[in-house]
């Protein structure tokens, strides 16, 4: 990607972000959205209001008190929070405005300014067909802009894109005082011998997974003449008329996305799909909102 320059406005996907952040609260209730009780310390029992999160209820203490009870917490400052970011080749494609590593480092800016702004710590592991970088969390605004200028340097993303040996890295490598994991990629080389790896991370961490896809991933457009597609870590071309194989094309992709949702969903990992073409803000408000309102999706 020599000599090109990418298009990455990490500002105003913060601004965006955060303005739909509000209406779910975002900022409240972040160690909820996150952790559901791995941020948090017990501290005691009180009485439940009938305006609270009903999942906030315990329900044995309630029972045995005969009225409802809930669990009060003291929070936690400083948690560590850890972006698996993909930085392989396959993060370089895009259809739209953006590329998929343009569109994957707003979502990290995002995500990571509210963090960085609740006093917790981000670090990052970066991912291809190796383990590029990792950078254990820190806090304060200077690490926040470090990490994303690094991320809006064109020549970190090269090679294949290893997944197996991310989660490896994760299990080997880092230590429990992670409190959470986000793990950012279009997972189109995901396979379902991950399953047992990824279930382990979910075991280790709470782990949220974020597939960032290209519509051309999904789908071909309706061009009835022949263009040549090459895949850019081989270099081999093929001819192709996308009228004729869209039918087939969208079939396999969807076949995959199918997997993907499954092994996701088998190793307990609540998984967001996004696609460039769409801004992420109230998708991404909507979804840790919901992780606030029920814990994990999938579970």
């Amino acid at each position: 990607m020599a000599g090109i320059k990418l298009n990455i406005n990490a500002p105003k996907a913060i601004t965006e972000f955060e303005a739909a952040a509000k209406e779910f609260e975002l900022k409240e209730k972040l160690y909820r959205i996150i952790f559901r009780g791995k941020g948090l310390e017990f501290d005691k029992y009180r009485d439940y209001a009938p305006d609270e999160d009903a999942s906030d209820i315990d329900w044995k203490a309630s029972l045995r008190a005969n009225k409802l009870i809930a669990k009060q917490y003291i929070e936690e400052r400083e948690l560590n929070i850890l972006f698996v970011i993909d930085v392989g080749n396959n993060m370089t494609f895009g259809s739209s405005d953006k590329l998929k590593c343009e569109y994957a480092v707003e979502v990290f800016a995002a995500l990571a300014h509210l963090i960085i702004n609740s006093n917790d710590r981000v670090g990052v592991v970066l991912f291809n067909d190796k383990i590029s970088q990792f950078i254990p969390p820190k806090g304060g605004n200077n690490h926040f802009f470090t990490l994303v200028d690094l991320l809006s340097k064109p020549e970190i993303y090269e090679g294949g894109s290893n997944f197996g040996n991310a989660l490896r890295f994760l299990l080997d490598y880092v230590s429990k005082s992670i409190d959470a994991v986000f793990l950012i990629s279009d997972f189109l080389k995901v396979r379902e011998n991950v399953l047992d790896n990824l279930f382990l991370v979910a075991h280790k961490f709470e782990t949220v997974g974020i597939m960032v896809k290209d519509l051309l991933d999904i789908t071909l457009p309706n061009v009835n003449k022949e263009i040549v597609v090459e895949d850019p870590l081989s270099g081999q071309q093929i001819l192709i008329n996308p009228s004729k194989v869209k039918e087939i094309y969208e079939k396999n992709a969807l076949v995959q996305a199918n997997m993907i949702r499954r092994v996701f969903k088998l190793g307990l990992v609540d998984l967001l799909e996004l696609t460039t073409d769409k801004p992420f803000g109230f998708s991404l408000a909507e979804f840790l909102g919901e992780r606030a309102k029920f814990g994990r999706v999938s579970a």
